[in-house]
């Protein structure tokens, strides 16, 4: 897909898929896109989560796509998803035990130093080393078969990560495990944990990330101009949001409804950048990822300003870690908790300022992330999706807040 750039609008210019000549149909259903960021991310999109499946949302999800941080919080969800006790209502009463609580459990342990250390220092990579921290304290010997099947049983997830090698997308799911360039795995058996370390493979320290294929295992489909070796044998990744840091793209080209939580950063200005090789290269991949979600992000939220009946039209909203409440405008409503005055931007900006890592946070940090989330799901949600939901009492950590 590329882009139309201009002063007023970032437009995905149709690419015709290899395989059919013509642009794929949009199905009728609602898609989430969870954003890459490390824990922060990971925290953010659990309240986002949360405020989905008190609206009654999680159970008409058709599709989570995620990268990076966002597929830690994906990985948990979609692995638990049968335990989440819907029990024929749209609210899932197991949310907390099933998801909040694995995943606040991560975020209090240190994964990508201890994982840079072992992987310097001892056998196996770094990326090795993170997917060892993913199967001890989260899926255990899972895999992607032990997701849901769509659409009987729940959304599909999809876990994104950036093929190194054909510089295109390699997708994780339950049906297939995939790159356009390169062919198809079909129903991998591939652990939960590899996918979730592929995906969040932050370039450089926990990048990259070697998928090891059997001959064969991989098979080729129209339009692979890449399906030979090692490209089918030796798999190489890096993060998923190298490529597209919303998780936007196989979402976007599938549903007619697109939900997006994003809760990555923002490069701030440096009048004197570092010179050094080290941080000059990091400081260059946060321009270029920073690039990259700022055109994922133009192109969605214009999609839902063209009319109904324009074929790049979408339904749906946005929301960020960066976003102001009082930016979505919501009408009075008497009691609702989420005003400017509750979330001021002082205050929930500082949050998207905690770094980007997999890195222990705090029990403060990590409900005020949660609540944030929550939140500006909720101001977002009501806004443009569902004005009539009734409305939430407060924070899920009152006494915490936004700060």
């Amino acid at each position: 897909m590329g882009f139309v750039v201009s002063d007023q609008l970032v437009a995905p210019v149709q690419t015709i898929p290899p395989d059919t000549g013509k642009p794929r149909p949009l199905a009728k259903g609602i898609a989430l896109c969870l954003s890459g960021g490390g824990y922060r991310a990971m925290l953010f999109h659990l309240g986002a989560l949360w405020r989905l499946n008190e609206l009654g949302y999680l159970k008409k999800l058709a599709r989570v796509s995620s990268v990076s941080g966002g597929s830690i919080t994906a990985g948990v969800l979609g692995m638990n998803w049968s335990r989440l006790g819907f029990d024929g209502k749209d609210v899932a009463k197991g949310f907390d035990a099933q998801v909040t609580k694995p995943v606040r459990e991560l975020a209090g342990i240190t994964v990508d130093q201890w994982s840079i250390i072992g992987g310097v220092l001892g056998p196996g990579s770094v990326s090795d080393r993170v997917a060892g921290a993913y199967r001890k304290y989260l899926f255990g010997d899972a895999t992607l078969q032990d997701l849901p099947t769509d659409p009987d049983e729940g959304p599909r997830f999809v876990f994104n990560a950036t093929n190194v090698q054909s510089g295109a997308l390699w997708r994780f799911s339950k049906p297939f495990a995939a790159d356009w360039r390169v062919g198809m795995v079909r129903n991998p058996t591939i652990e939960l944990a590899v996918a979730v370390a592929a995906s969040s493979a932050f370039p450089p320290v926990l990048s990259p990330a070697h998928l090891d294929l059997k001959p064969g295992e991989c098979v080729s489909e129209p339009g692979n101009d890449l399906h030979q070796p090692p490209y089918t044998t030796e798999v190489v990744l890096t993060d998923g949001g190298v490529y597209d840091n919303l998780g936007l793209e196989t979402a976007w080209k599938s549903f007619t409804t697109i939900l997006v939580s994003d809760g990555g950063g923002k490069m701030e200005a440096d009048p004197e950048p570092p010179a050094d090789w080290a941080r000059h290269s990091k400081r260059v991949l946060d321009l270029i990822d920073n690039q990259v979600r700022s055109l994922r992000k133009r192109q969605v939220i214009e999609s839902y300003k063209l009319p109904a009946g324009n074929e790049l039209h979408r339904d749906g909203t946005y929301w960020g870690i960066r976003s102001d409440v009082s930016d979505y405008h919501l009408p009075a409503i008497p009691n609702y908790p989420f005003t400017p005055v509750k979330c001021p931007f002082g205050k929930t900006i500082l949050l998207a300022s905690v770094a980007t890592r997999l890195k222990a946070l705090d029990e403060l940090t990590q409900q005020r992330l949660i609540n944030w989330g929550y939140a500006i799901t909720d101001v977002a949600m009501r806004k443009h999706v569902d004005s009539q939901s009734a409305l939430p009492g407060d924070f899920p950590y009152p006494a915490a807040a936004v700060g």
